[in-house]
């Protein structure tokens, strides 16, 4: 409702944009709702990302972009919001030389979702903790296949505790880090028994429902590595989400050469659309965003760092 009589208080200054209906449409699939002293300066970023979408799928890449719950938000904004892989140069053991993996290089196929390996899409929402939600994927994943049960973990009980260890809650962290404090630990809880708020909170203990006893980093920008480690479970990896992944709406995004990693998801499988190597990707941005929560990187070409940082836990 604040949403809307706000739009009426400046509805003279929308009333010649043409985008406008779209805009009211987006406002309402994904309940926007904006001060009135706010409204035209979202309807503004709202139309650039507008214009972005349009110039790029004329471009006919083998991937679209789409208006995203995210199409209200500046890259800028977007990036210090929806992220929270806090790289380093010198994560842990990551001494190895970067690996050039051939461009004509295909990984078999794998998934893990069809495996039953993975469990839904989850939401971090407004909360740098991507690297939690990849931290619990890899778990998951891991107990899974040890142990034949799926199990939902509690990325809160990171987020408010496993500071120890080096991570920042909401302000991000690293994977490797969460590793470290759940062997430390004895285990982490379960989804029901620690449940995600999206903010940070305080610590308190729960019962631990899985335990890890060790993590094992794949050498650094080798793809033929990745894969190996792929076929054996689902790999938590560190990403350059720049801003095409804002606007993501589908296919196989190529030609994805930022390397500075700044987002924390997981790997899960790998297959060939149409020619096109892919490796299949799960986010934490809900399962309205991308293919149902999921997004297609190339193979051969290090798409977005993905091969950089990846390491997956033992079970």
């Amino acid at each position: 409702m604040k949403g809307a009589l706000a739009l009426t208080g400046v509805a003279v200054a929308l009333a010649s944009v043409s985008d406008k209906d779209d805009f009211m449409s987006f406002m309402k699939t994904h309940k926007k709702q904006y001060a009135k002293e706010e409204l035209l300066s979202r309807f503004e970023v709202f139309q650039t990302n507008l214009k972005k979408i349009a110039d790029h799928n004329a471009k006919h890449e083998g991937w679209n972009m789409g208006v995203t719950e995210f199409a209200d938000l500046t890259e800028d904004e977007f990036a210090t919001v929806f992220k929270g892989y806090n790289h380093r140069e010198n994560d842990y053991i990551r001494s190895q030389n970067l690996h050039e993996t051939p461009t004509d290089f295909v990984a078999a196929d794998v998934d893990w979702v069809a495996k039953g390996a993975v469990t839904p899409v989850k939401n971090q929402a407004q909360c740098g903790s991507c690297w939690a939600f990849s931290t619990t994927g890899g778990i998951e994943g891991a107990n899974f296949v040890a142990n034949g049960m799926l199990e939902s973990l509690s990325e809160q009980e990171l987020v408010d505790c496993a500071g120890s260890a080096g991570n920042q809650g909401c302000n991000g962290g690293l994977m490797d880090d969460a590793f470290q404090w759940v062997i430390k630990n004895g285990g982490i809880g379960s989804e029901d028994s620690y449940a995600y708020t999206g903010k940070d909170g305080s610590c308190h203990e729960v019962p631990s429902t899985v335990k890890i006893s060790g993590f094992k980093d794949v050498k650094k920008g080798d793809e033929t590595d990745l894969a190996s480690a792929l076929s054996q479970q689902p790999v938590s990896i560190a990403v350059d989400a720049g801003s095409n992944w804002q606007l993501y709406n589908g296919g196989v995004m190529k030609n994805c050469r930022g390397k500075s990693l700044d987002h924390g998801v997981l790997l899960v499988g790998s297959g060939t659309d149409g020619g096109n190597a892919y490796w299949k990707v799960k986010n934490s941005w809900g399962p309205n965003w991308g293919e149902k929560g999921y997004i297609r990187l190339s193979q051969g070409m290090d798409s977005c760092g993905l091969a950089l940082s990846a390491s997956y836990p033992t079970v």
